[in-house]
């Protein structure tokens, strides 16, 4: 990742039990993700949309280490993005 800056793809949304939206996005080979944790309140009031991809600054991402979930990761955001443009709302 020679850039500053990275695109990453929606992988996976969850909510926990203290009403958080758990947004994780990945890079197309499932090597480093970012995780969000938004309440859900905030969301709404702010009208905030999840979009298919972001874009991150390269020194916010964590690399992912467990083999399997590297693989997933990878597939998800690659199916992601044939299927979406980056700005469309999911």
């Amino acid at each position: 990742m020679a850039d500053d800056t990275a695109q990453l793809w929606l992988v996976e949304r969850s909510y926990d039990d203290r009403d958080l939206i758990v947004l994780i996005y990945a890079t197309t080979d499932g090597e480093y993700e970012l995780r969000k944790e938004i309440a859900a309140a905030v969301m709404h009031q702010r009208r905030m949309a999840t979009t298919a991809a972001i874009e991150a600054p390269v020194d916010n991402l964590e690399t992912v280490t467990d083999d399997e979930l590297r693989e997933r990761y990878a597939a998800e955001a690659t199916k992601m993005s044939e299927t979406h443009a980056p700005d469309e709302e999911i």
